[in-house]
């Protein structure tokens, strides 16, 4: 590993904060967005199937680039990554910042995901190398608070930047901030790497692009196009098969992309599913509450983003105090009572109504927001925790790519689940309002009569699609109760392992190191 990054008495605290400070404006970007579709759409004439690839592109060029993270930790030192990653980014920003037509504002969009993609589990393989498991929690507690300090902030200053300015001016104001962090880096980032024999397999990274591609592009179109679109179940098909190709490469290979052994390891195997089933109810809340709140209710972007606040202040305060009780009394406790509380506060999103007071909302957003404090990084660190050091950068890569697959088929489910149960219950509303008409209705009053059957069907599909999301949450709930502590296992250097004779090198290194 990197000289610098070895397992001393003390962490490097220097590195890790710029990496924490990369990691914050990249997280920050992305909630700062989310508030400003709706006037990118307006202001740039594009539909809402069309605007939603500045999210969906986003995830596609993670998903893509993500696998080839564990390589780049392995063969560059961290300062190298870190600059070309904070170039990326901040040539993207630039760009979608002075972007005049939706074409260029995307491709902006897609630099920006390039940079950010690799910023992650870059510092999460250097809190994993930097900290012993007894001091872990407590670190990823902090880190959590400083990532959690994001959405705290970023709907709120979005909604006041889209009500005051242009929304080019969110990007605007992340380019200063982003050219800092990389000075910060060029000055502060001194590590050097070892020669590593280590080489990148070009036919590997193909088939993971097209495996994960594709199946990110399949379900992320899902919502807009239906299922029974060629484009859809094509690429998720073709995406499947690429995939299946591509694990089948990496156990026969002797340096491979992705080292698969990773789910030996019963614990990162666990904690990976709960992730993702974790992850696809979570989404739940993201695209259906602003649907709900800005369409249905007419609350403005301002108030939506106010709405958000305390529940994520809630979160950032939580994480250091739930990274202490972790490395105290383990995973097992904090997830189950976590999910046990996202799955009673799912549920009440299910109930919702024309008239749930806007005091209901916040209440019922911070209470499910304690719950995911207690579960997303208690899961994820226990898993890490059980794989040998040399699997870490496998095992972040892994853990960052499947949360991005996990996003894009919960986007996708939650989307056909709500669009389809609005067009039936659409159907049923205007049935039964004509049933009782009663003589020949105005046409102001056939579209008034229109608009509440559509906004109480969009409300059921909603209420619906979040039942949904709260089975999905008691199906993780379950899974949590068979979470034990790790401890972490040796490198394995004899048999059995994916990574074979010149692997083995880089993992004596590695665990030397």
């Amino acid at each position: 590993m990197d000289h610098s990054i070895k397992k001393h008495d003390r962490p490097p605290y220097g590195i890790i904060a710029v990496l924490m400070i990369g990691a914050f404006i990249s997280f920050l970007n992305n909630t700062l967005l989310n508030i400003a579709l709706p006037s990118i759409m307006k202001d740039l004439n594009v539909e809402a199937s069309t605007v939603q690839w500045l999210t969906t592109g986003f995830m596609l060029v993670n998903g893509i680039l993500i696998p080839a993270s564990a390589f780049l930790i392995q063969k560059f030192s961290v300062r190298h990554i870190f600059l070309a990653a904070m170039v990326l980014f901040t040539a993207g920003t630039v760009l979608a910042g002075f972007a005049h037509v939706f074409p260029l504002l995307l491709a902006g969009r897609m630099l920006q995901a390039a940079g950010s993609a690799i910023l992650m589990p870059l510092l999460m393989n250097v809190m994993l190398v930097a900290f012993p498991i007894e001091k872990r929690g407590a670190a990823m507690g902090v880190f959590g608070l400083i990532l959690m300090f994001a959405p705290a902030i970023g709907p709120t200053l979005s909604g006041w930047i889209i009500e005051h300015y242009d929304w080019r001016m969110l990007f605007h104001f992340v380019t200063p901030i982003a050219i800092v962090v990389i000075l910060l880096g060029v000055f502060l980032l001194k590590d050097k790497k070892e020669k590593v024999d280590i080489r990148l397999d070009f036919l590997s990274l193909l088939l993971s692009s097209i495996g994960f591609g594709g199946i990110l592009y399949g379900f992320s179109s899902a919502g807009s196009k239906g299922w029974d679109s060629p484009l859809v179940y094509g690429t998720i098909i073709v995406g499947i098969i690429s995939l299946f190709v591509f694990i089948l490469r990496q156990f026969k290979i002797e340096q491979p992309l992705l080292n698969f052994g990773v789910y030996k390891y019963p614990m990162f195997a666990l904690s990976s599913v709960i992730a993702m089933v974790v992850n696809m109810a979570l989404f739940s809340g993201m695209l259906l509450l602003p649907i709900y709140v800005q369409n249905l209710r007419g609350i403005s972007p301002m108030d939506a983003g106010l709405m958000l606040m305390p529940g994520a202040i809630l979160m950032a305060f939580m994480s250091p105090i739930t990274g202490k009780l972790f490395d105290k009394i383990g995973g097992r406790i904090l997830a189950v009572t976590g999910l046990t509380i996202i799955v009673v506060t799912t549920y009440g999103f299910s109930k919702l109504t024309l008239d749930t007071s806007y005091t209901h909302l916040i209440i019922l957003y911070s209470v499910r927001a304690l719950g995911m404090s207690m579960v997303m990084m208690p899961v994820s660190t226990n898993g890490l925790n059980q794989l040998p050091r040399s699997f870490y950068p496998h095992g972040t890569a892994m853990n960052n790519t499947l949360n991005q697959v996990a996003g894009a088929i919960g986007t996708a489910l939650m989307v056909t689940i709500m669009s389809n149960r609005a067009e039936s219950q659409a159907k049923e509303l205007g049935q039964e309002a004509m049933k009782h008409l009663t003589g020949k209705p105005t046409p102001a009053a056939l579209a008034e009569m229109k608009q509440q059957i559509m906004m109480q069907a969009t409300l059921n599909g909603i209420n619906f699609s979040f039942l949904i999301a709260a089975f999905l949450a008691a199906v993780a709930l379950v899974l949590a109760l068979f979470i034990k502590r790790a401890k972490q296992a040796e490198d394995e250097l004899k048999g059995g392992s994916p990574s074979k004779a010149s692997d083995k090198k880089v993992a004596t290194k590695l665990a030397e190191n």
